[in-house]
């Protein structure tokens, strides 16, 4: 009987060691959730002391990264594998419903074939939480990229196996190494026929020495990857059969975060972008500098120069997968999502409020953008077909769905003018500015748009205006070099560069300086040119000495129509001969409407609306019909670029339609 008793003794005895060790000693990353509720049912505490240095400890297992790269290069292609090797889904099913470019969920970015918004997700391997950030790779986005880097500690440079560094990667890359960040390099598409591996390490490195990488940053790690068969390897010839060695360097060559303290008082935490909840209402996306964070936690909203703004957590998150999941408290280096404070903007630190926030942190610097280089105008539908689709119509209507786009997209800026029903909006680039544009006809407003134009500024030192340049490289068959040259040397280009493509495609390459105002309407014109073959790539250089002049952007004026009415199919037999037309039968248009391009200089009135008398009459020529021509299918974006200075475009959720700008064709009446 004594043994038992003894044995029962030492059982309860150990049990309550094991429990009071538990408390006292930092669980792993997976009982980090069970112990925070145990101790808040033992001590009745929110937060005890061991829950705070579980959450300092498990920190360390945690990788922010951002993936950057070129358009086309496979980012996405290459985290959609990383997913799925992570166990974020739960059978075969569910991902092949799922589909491909899971990041890439808005319609836009799946029709472009690009990554528009930043996205943030977290997989779990090996124990390590990796909070990954897929960013666009459009140097249009390029704000998207600068935010999400506050929030990363190193970045994955993706660069593709054959074309090598591009002028976007030069931009993104830039901005990584400015912040002192580590690099792990992965070369893409490793299973293309004409990789060269070897090559594009090698452009990697010259690029880092150019943009003045450190020594540390210099001395980067390289995978080798196929992100379409999820395969990945530290030599280009000896791939493993899954993404095992990236992970595995992403443990490895990117550092943890770096935690400064973990006391609640020291909570110190920059937003860097903005989601919205139809039941949560506003949410902030930030990553935890120092200190801790509770849900249901007193906190402000700080912000240099600017009134405090204070309010209550009512909700707090953490990225799980593709998903969130809801925490009761969150550590230096996590990065999260929360909910309480429908003022929250980006650039807001987020700081302590409790006991009236004597002790709060300081507010972190507002994040810093590159500023826009194009303008726009947005209004109100005036045409005479206004109205008869759009469910968002009124000048109202137009100005808080722009100012509330400034929520989300830093890069952008929206100003009144002088017109009560008109704003200038500007962005980082044409495509910058056609997106959101595409965004709100999708909503369904109505816009009137006018044609983009540059922003200059004057330079503070030699008082000269500036205007904005770009560095384009086309790379393009060596039989239509010529005709590129030619289109570049018309708009004031500056030739830099001009070779053979070294990958054994026959491609010549073609680098030009250009004022940004030359690049307008340019692209069409170039793909027109070289039949659809080129491959242009442009992005923002500098600010340098306005050139002198206009730049033409066009050498063909329009077929404007000649009366308000329905297009008819004699009226467009007439017509078609005088250049090329937008519009087909049975379509309303207006007077001074564009239908088409013109074949010479000038514009140029048609009667598309004429009808064929009818008479008992017989003619010669009575059974004999003319074929009519297809019309030209204009894109949004095709538009943008045709419409010249005199010009205006017409939005509706179904329809495009271009016009003379009445103000201006008034304008020219008084002159």
């Amino acid at each position: 009987m004594a043994f038992r008793v003894s044995t029962a003794l030492i059982a309860t005895l150990s049990l309550l060691v094991a429990t009071f060790t538990s408390a006292f000693v930092a669980p792993s990353r997976s009982s980090t959730s069970s112990f925070s509720s145990a101790c808040r049912s033992s001590f009745g505490g929110p937060l005890c002391m061991a829950e705070a240095v579980a959450d300092a400890t498990t920190a360390l297992d945690i990788r922010n990264i951002a993936v950057i790269a070129h358009v086309d290069h496979g980012k996405t292609t290459l985290v959609d594998a990383l997913i799925r090797q992570s166990n974020v889904f739960r059978d075969e099913a569910q991902a092949s419903e799922a589909g491909e470019r899971v990041m890439d969920s808005e319609d836009q970015e799946r029709e472009r074939g690009i990554t528009i918004l930043a996205k943030n997700l977290a997989v779990m391997r090996d124990g390590v939480k990796i909070n990954i950030m897929d960013t666009p790779g459009h140097a249009d986005f390029g704000g998207e990229v600068e935010r999400v880097l506050n929030m990363c500690d190193g970045v994955l440079l993706v660069v593709d196996s054959v074309e090598g560094p591009k002028p976007q990667t030069r931009f993104v890359l830039d901005k990584a190494l400015r912040r002192g960040m580590k690099v792990l390099v992965v070369v893409n598409k490793i299973d293309r026929p004409a990789a060269r591996p070897d090559y594009v390490v090698d452009k990697v490195f010259d690029l880092m020495m150019e943009l003045g990488a450190s020594d540390e940053q210099i001395d980067f790690t390289t995978v080798f990857a196929s992100g379409l068969q999820g395969i990945a390897g530290m030599e280009p010839d000896a791939l493993a059969q899954d993404m095992s060695p990236l992970f595995d360097a992403v443990k490895e060559c990117i550092d943890p975060p770096k935690i400064e303290s973990v006391k609640s008082e020291d909570l110190q935490c920059l937003v860097s972008n903005i989601d919205y909840d139809n039941f949560k209402g506003k949410m902030g996306i930030a990553r935890i500098t120092k200190g801790t964070v509770k849900n249901g936690q007193a906190i402000a909203l700080v912000r240099p120069g600017a009134a405090k703004k204070t309010g209550r957590l009512s909700s707090l998150f953490v990225f799980d997968n593709l998903g969130k999941k809801e925490v009761d408290s969150a550590s230096a280096g996590e990065i999260i999502m929360f909910s309480g404070l429908d003022n929250v903007e980006i650039g807001d630190t987020l700081v302590t409020n409790e006991g009236g926030g004597q002790n709060a942190a300081e507010p972190l610097p507002p994040i810093a953008v590159e500023q826009p280089t194009v303008r726009m105008t947005i209004g109100v539908n005036k045409s005479p077909l206004a109205g008869r689709e759009g469910k968002f119509l009124t000048s109202r209507m137009i100005r808080d769905r722009l100012f509330k786009e400034l929520d989300r997209n830093v890069a952008l800026k929206v100003e009144e003018t002088e017109s009560a029903d008109k704003y200038a909006v500007s962005g980082r680039g044409q495509l910058h500015l056609t997106v959101l544009i595409e965004t709100m006809r999708r909503e369904g407003f109505e816009l009137e748009v006018g044609p983009p134009v540059v922003i200059y500024k004057k330079n503070e030192e030699t008082g000269q205006e500036e205007e904005p340049f770009e560095m384009v490289e086309v790379r393009v068959p060596e039989e239509y070099s010529g005709a590129v040259i030619d289109l570049f040397n018309t708009r004031n280009g500056e030739l830099q560069d001009m070779g053979i493509d070294d990958g054994g495609e026959g491609m010549s390459v073609i680098k030009y300086l250009i004022p940004t105002r030359g690049m307008l309407g340019l692209r069409s014109e170039m793909l027109t040119a070289t039949r659809g073959t080129a491959i242009i790539d442009a992005v923002f250089d500098s600010y340098r000495e306005k050139i002198k002049g206009e730049i033409q952007s066009r050498d063909k004026g329009s077929l404007l129509a000649f009366e308000d009415g329905v297009i008819t199919s004699f009226g467009l037999e007439n017509a078609q001969d005088r250049g090329k037309l937008f519009v087909k039968a049975g379509e309303e248009t207006y007077k001074n409407m564009i239908v088409g391009i013109h074949q010479r200089p000038g514009d140029l009135a048609v009667n598309v609306c004429k009808t064929k008398q009818l008479t008992n009459m017989r003619s010669a020529t009575k059974g004999i019909t003319v074929g009519i021509t297809a019309p030209i299918e204009m894109s949004l974006d095709a538009c943008v670029e045709y419409i010249a200075a005199d010009e205006i475009l017409e939005v509706t959720p179904t329809k495009f339609r271009m016009a003379k700008n009445p103000e201006m064709l008034g304008k020219k009446g008084k002159k």
